[in-house]
């Protein structure tokens, strides 16, 4: 029987260099500097599911898509794919990996080619891989391709230019799925588009999902997107997360202070006159992160425990799991 889990994380964690130039730093005698994106995150990943990750910006949820699919070697902690550790696997067995696990990216203009045909572009995987070869196979699966993301066979011949935000972002999708991945990353894929073609891209690669039996990694800082799209959340802050359970259960009854925060920010009518306490505070400078949990210079709930010990990830109660010192104790 096939292991449940396809996607798995491990201690995760990534620091990138952002030191001064070199002879700027010997005159001045200054140390190298590092950055601390991800730290020590642990998922998990069902066939089938899909797993979404939110925040606020910077907190290191594109990094951990990256380093997910292998865009970025990890500074600590492992990948496995299918049961098999990314950073032991062989060129030949990575080459093999790849194929199954596709990324779909934020900016739909940034991410194809403007000096490319459509055609070119989304056979770009088929030719990589060496899927298919034969000219007017390829023609054929291409239009399948087109077809399946709801753009026509005809628009192979165009260029990017000729098409919108959302067409473009289906061009993105067509190429993700051309090489029949198992696993799909979906970093902000709708942040960049108008609303109502957010709903267009959503429901399409609901369908997609259904069609194919799909396992996602979806980034998001929207909520709403989130309760529509995903199975599980993860909600992320500093590089850490601090809350992981069913989105359900998350989104409805959130413990963490941060996750109820950023419920609190989502448009609401029947809150329309409810007065709200704003979270205290900026999010502080990565470079020098709060020592124990990164979240408390912000939280109303915090005390000297959590000024000094930073919280581990549990399950609370047979429920989602939450690195918080007040919900261990019960003084939330």
């Amino acid at each position: 029987m096939a292991d449940p889990v396809l996607v798995e994380a491990e201690e995760l964690g990534r620091d990138f260099e952002v030191s001064r130039p070199w002879l700027e730093r010997k005159l001045g005698h200054l140390p190298r500097q590092w950055l601390r994106a991800v730290d020590d995150v642990s998922l998990r990943i069902e066939r089938g599911r899909t797993l979404a990750l939110v925040g606020e910006s910077g907190c290191g949820k594109s990094t951990v898509a990256r380093l997910m699919v292998g865009l970025h070697a990890p500074t600590r902690g492992r990948v496995r794919f299918g049961g098999i550790d990314l950073l032991e696997a062989g060129q030949a067995q990575m080459q093999a990996i790849r194929r199954r696990m596709q990324m779909v990216f934020q900016d739909p203009y940034a991410s194809v080619n403007p000096r490319w045909r459509v055609r070119d572009i989304v056979a770009e995987p088929l030719r990589a891989h060496r899927l298919i070869a034969e000219r007017n196979a390829l023609r054929d699966r291409v239009a399948e391709l087109l077809t399946q993301v709801g753009l026509a066979p005809r628009d192979a011949d165009k260029f990017p230019h000729e098409f919108s935000g959302g067409q473009r972002q289906r061009i993105s999708i067509a190429r993700a799925l051309a090489s029949n991945p198992e696993f799909l990353v979906c970093d902000e894929p709708t942040s960049a588009l108008d609303v109502s073609v957010q709903a267009q891209v959503l429901n399409l690669l609901q369908d997609l999902q259904a069609q194919l039996g799909l396992t996602c990694l979806f980034i998001s800082h929207n909520l709403a997107v989130v309760e529509y799209v995903a199975t599980e959340v993860g909600v992320m802050y500093l590089g850490r997360l601090v809350e992981v359970g069913p989105v359900d259960a998350v989104l409805t009854h959130p413990a963490h202070p941060y996750a109820r925060m950023l419920l609190d920010a989502l448009p609401d009518l029947e809150m329309t006159g409810r007065p709200r306490t704003p979270v205290a505070g900026e999010v502080p400078n990565p470079l020098e992160p709060p020592s124990g949990c990164a979240f408390h210079p912000r939280c109303p709930h915090a005390n000297e425990r959590c000024k000094v010990e930073r919280p581990m990830l549990k399950a609370v109660d047979g429920g989602p799991k939450v690195a918080c010192h007040a919900v261990e104790e019960a003084r939330i």
